[in-house]
Order: structure tokens, then sequence, then C-alpha cells
């Protein structure tokens, strides 16, 4: 047990590591998205600099591992976030964003940690679901700080983002359930759900001082 909690806590320091200073921005230091190569690195960096996001992937990895699928389960995500994606490029947009992808983490992070029988059913279904919101997420950020972008460069962008979230997935359902030196998949759903509650309050208290005029 105190291994895995060693190793628990070696992951979010290195978690910690990519979103210090010295990696917490954009990929293209702030430079518009103007080639397809622009485009991929710009998908690549937005899971990985996004906390929620990173977090979220990780227990697809760990969910999709525990029912026995994990080299296709997290395509149900990914088919979500493109989903989600599509609505803002439709201009569709959906309510609660910040809020539903902090539950998302609690969720998935709290069946994992309950040590529950995990149902392919209910877990596809929540990849999904919570996919289209956090895809929501990253169209919503591409439209915002890169407009204007089409073509090539937003094909480079969706091939990044799904090609860092599937290796993210694979990776942590490897490390954290399968091998003999696995970490205990309630543990890292414990961690997770953590995540997901720490960036529940955040968004419920800025809503609170927006309600009282404080912001």
């Amino acid at each position: 047990m105190e291994n895995d909690m060693k190793k628990i806590f070696g992951l979010s320091a290195i978690a910690a590591l990519i979103a210090s200073p010295a990696f917490a921005h954009h990929p293209l230091a702030g430079a518009p998205m103007e080639t397809f190569n622009h485009g991929v690195l710009s998908g690549i960096g937005h899971p990985l600099l996004g906390f929620d996001h990173m977090f979220f992937v990780i227990a697809v990895g760990v969910a999709a591992a525990m029912i026995g699928r994990l080299a296709s389960a997290p395509l149900g995500y990914l088919a979500g976030m493109m989903g989600g994606i599509a609505l803002v490029a439709n201009g569709i947009a959906l309510p609660g964003v910040e809020l539903v992808i902090a539950a998302s983490l609690v969720v998935l992070g709290g069946l994992i940690a309950s040590g529950a029988a995990l149902r392919a059913p209910v877990v596809l279904t929540l990849f999904a679901a919570a996919g289209l919101f956090h895809g929501w997420a990253f169209g919503d950020a591409i439209a915002g700080q890169e407009a204007g972008v089409g073509g090539a460069v937003l094909v480079g962008y969706l091939l990044g983002l799904a090609v860092t979230q599937y290796a993210i997935a694979y990776l942590a359902g490897t490390m954290l359930v399968k091998g003999s030196e696995a970490i205990r998949p309630r543990l890292a759903g414990a961690v997770v759900a953590g995540v997901g509650a720490t960036f529940m309050l955040e968004n419920l208290e800025g809503l609170a001082f927006a309600a009282l005029g404080l912001v």
C-alpha cells in the first residue's frame, strides 16, 4: 500500500511539473496557428496543459482497463469529444460546461475508487457524455484563441487532440491496472475524484461571487 501511494503521488508530481509556469503556456507561445504542424502542436498541448482534461483521460484509461477494453473503450470518449467540437463549430452552446467537466472527474473517479464492478455500458455511456463536454471546451478554446482557423490547421489540431489523449488513456490503463507493479486502481480513482472536487468547488465559488456581484 505504501509503495502504491508513493507511485500515485509521483504521478501527481509529474502532472504538477507539466502544469508549472515553465510549461503552462500555449504550445506556440501565443503565435497564431497557420500550418498543419501548428495545429498538431496545439492539439497535443491543450489536453496536457489542462489538469481537468488530463486527469479525466487518465481515469478513462483506468476504467477501460478495468472493463477489459483498454484498446477500444477510450474511442467512445474520443467520439464524444469530436461531437463536442462539432457543436462549437456549428455555434451550439452547452450549459455549465466547466461544472460538468469537474463533475465527470468526480463521478468516474468515484466509481473507480468505490471498488464496485464496472459495467461496460455504463462506462461507455459516461465516456461519450463527458467527452461531449470536454470536446466542447477544446473547441471553444480554439474558436476563442485562434480565430479563423480551418483546413489543414483544424485537421492537425483534431489529430493532436485524439492521438495525445488516446496515448494518455492507454498508458494510464497499462501503468495503473495491468502488470505486477500496477498501482491499485482505487487509489488512482480517489486522486481523480479529488481533483474533480477541487475544480468543482472553484467553479461554484466563482458562480457565487458572480451572483453576489463581487467579480
